[in-house]
């Protein structure tokens, strides 16, 4: 089955750059190229596209504002958005993440990584390297007020799956959480899924961030 990507990024040579690694996977189909979020929006609305790369610092419509269109609209909130971003530490990062996207990379991110990232998300699941995108949260989370909602929320899940939540926000792959509660690591998945389902959310990445907006777990924790 053809993943298709589409480029959003205002510099045209990085947009080749990516291009040119993308078309070395036959597995891999670059639909559009955008210059902005405005065209960003559009694109990804006429060509449905399994996965956006998606740069943040963009004239006029920023990546923020277009992956939050985007995650919002019914029409393409099938798409996932992978941020790409100079910085790992990048406060911005962090709100694109608030914003739906399901990670992010940095632009020398090396060509295999690119695809095996891009094949990730574009089966649901949330970025590579749990660790840094946790880092990149909790850098970020401190600053954040609680939210009792996001508390509450937690209120729908059984004891089991709260503790699957937290080891997920601790950066835990399926195969350590499955290690820590003793079980298989399919059971993890399911407990993780489930979790997703309860909360609605998109993915790991926003149980991440759900965890620590409801203080199930404290940055340093």
């Amino acid at each position: 089955m053809t993943i298709t990507v589409l480029l959003a990024d205002d510099q045209a040579l990085v947009r080749a750059g990516f291009r040119s690694l993308l078309a070395r996977s036959r597995d891999l189909t670059v639909v559009g190229e955008a210059q902005d979020g405005d065209e960003a929006v559009r694109l990804a609305s006429s060509t449905r596209p399994d996965v956006i790369l998606m740069d943040i610092r963009m004239p006029g419509t920023d990546g923020i504002t277009a992956t939050r269109r985007i995650v919002t609209d019914p029409a393409t909130r099938g798409c996932r958005v992978i941020i790409l971003t100079t910085f790992d530490t990048d406060e911005h990062v962090f709100a694109a993440l608030r914003a739906g996207a399901s990670g992010f990379l940095t632009k020398e991110v090396e060509p295999a990584e690119l695809r095996r990232a891009v094949t990730a998300v574009a089966g649901g699941d949330a970025l590579l390297s749990p660790g840094v995108t946790r880092r990149v949260i909790e850098q970020f989370a401190h600053r954040q007020d609680l939210t009792p909602a996001a508390g509450e929320r937690l209120a729908a899940l059984t004891s089991r799956e709260r503790e699957t939540v937290r080891l997920v926000a601790l950066g835990l792959s399926n195969q350590e959480i499955a290690e820590r509660l003793v079980i298989s690591p399919l059971t993890a998945k399911t407990h993780i899924t489930r979790a997703i389902a309860k909360l609605n959310v998109r993915d790991r990445v926003q149980l991440v961030i759900l965890a620590y907006e409801s203080g199930l777990i404290r940055p340093g924790g």
